[in-house]
């Protein structure tokens, strides 16, 4: 039981809160910036969980708002894929061990913020299959490390799609991926005492970060933002991959 105000508590909380100031103002990277950060004193079993719980909340204002926009017909080999993997993520999350666990997920965080900030712009035509398959990685990564929204970025971006598209079909898949993770994750026995208590911690401080985000977009240079966000990362999904370092020759 949590039953006192300690340092890494606080710590969460304020991660909870940049996660969701961060993701109200550019409409992503709640789990990559909350993970990036209590991954260095909670564990990914418990991270997972939350991260997934929180962005129902942060990606669901988004999905309200771009309601008229959302094509079922679009999203369904996304969720299909996505259902396939989901499960296959959960057990990973059961079985590999949180030493491990922490520097894959920070392998995830730098290549993602490298290939955003200098990786070359892909050019990718939409098709069934390869939706089909995105949308199984992105499930297989939602359920083990709870940022299944990844494939999905990178995927909308190198298909081209104007940023209202984008986010109609990023969002909603992303969103179905965090209730299917959860699902599973309750059957698996992952969700502990704990976790639901770290949750009604950090929830006041997601709603107050959404809320401050969405009233900061529009008002701040998205590029410029976008930039310091994914250079954050990196260094975050570095110190992550720290432990690894020391252990090479």
């Amino acid at each position: 039981m949590i039953s006192d105000i300690s340092v890494d508590l606080l710590l969460f909380i304020g991660a909870a809160f940049a996660g969701a100031l961060v993701a109200g103002t550019a409409g992503f990277a709640f789990g990559l910036v909350a993970s990036a950060l209590w991954l260095h004193f909670i564990s990914p079993a418990e991270s997972a969980p939350l991260i997934a719980a929180f962005a129902i909340i942060v990606q669901g204002i988004g999905i309200w708002a771009l309601r008229k926009s959302v094509d079922l017909r679009q999203l369904a080999p996304y969720l299909i894929g996505s259902a396939a993997g989901v499960p296959i993520g959960v057990v990973a999350l059961r079985l590999v061990p949180a030493e491990q666990m922490r520097p894959v997920i920070g392998a995830l965080v730098v290549i993602f913020a490298l290939h955003s900030l200098v990786g070359p712009k892909l050019s990718l035509v939409d098709s069934t299959p390869r939706a089909s398959a995105v949308g199984f990685l992105s499930g297989v990564i939602g359920g083990s490390t709870g940022l299944g929204g990844l494939p999905m970025i990178v995927w909308s971006a190198a298909c081209g799609w104007p940023k209202e598209k984008q986010r109609a079909i990023f969002q909603p898949v992303v969103v179905a991926i965090f209730i299917m993770s959860l699902a599973w994750m309750g059957g698996a026995g992952v969700l502990t005492a704990r976790t639901g208590e770290l949750f009604f911690f950090g929830l006041p401080a997601v709603v107050l970060g959404t809320w401050l985000g969405l009233r900061l977009f529009g008002r701040t240079s998205e590029t410029a933002f976008r930039n310091v966000v994914l250079w954050l990362l990196l260094g975050s999904g570095m110190a992550l991959l720290a432990p690894v370092a020391k252990m090479l020759p």
